[in-house]
């Protein structure tokens, strides 16, 4: 088998795993799978309507990997600063307790921002809980997405 048609099976397959590895991109590696096979193949395979499902497959996981988050926060309660705050703390977190201080910086700085804002914790825990269940459906969301693309492409091609 050609080393190109290896990569390309192989950025797909990586992609799924990228789905739930922290700072790797899964989506966008399983199209540059995609699309490296199909530049290598003279943009014959896959079929046009079959790139444009896997395309929109990809950017479907990607809009889940990059919005899902702040979204599960907004719709909690909290404001689009605080959402974005607790992304960021949740990304520092990460090179302190791996993939579990995503889930802590974002529920913990949910939790204390809700409550120096409304003095409720019962109010407060609800949009930390909220928006640490959007982010682990977001996640699934993701391996779904990028799984189907690589069964989707094997069987394609």
């Amino acid at each position: 088998m050609d080393t190109v048609i290896l990569l390309a099976f192989g950025l797909l397959v990586l992609g799924v795993v990228g789905s739930v590895v922290p700072l790797l991109p899964g989506a966008p590696t399983s199209l540059a799978g995609v699309y490296l096979y199909w530049w290598h193949s003279g943009y014959a395979e896959p079929g046009v309507l079959a790139l444009i499902g896997l395309t929109v497959l990809g950017l479907t996981a990607m809009t889940f990997d990059y919005l899902g988050g702040a979204v599960a926060a907004k719709a909690s309660g909290a404001s689009w600063k605080v959402s974005a705050l607790a992304g960021l703390v949740g990304f520092a977190l990460l090179f302190v307790l791996g993939p579990l201080g995503i889930f802590l910086g974002v529920a913990g700085t949910v939790f204390a921002f809700e409550y120096r804002k409304h003095e409720d914790v019962d109010q407060s825990a609800w949009a930390a809980v909220y928006t640490t269940i959007g982010i682990l459906a977001s996640a699934v969301m993701q391996v779904l997405l990028t799984a189907s693309m690589l069964v989707a492409f094997i069987l394609v091609i």
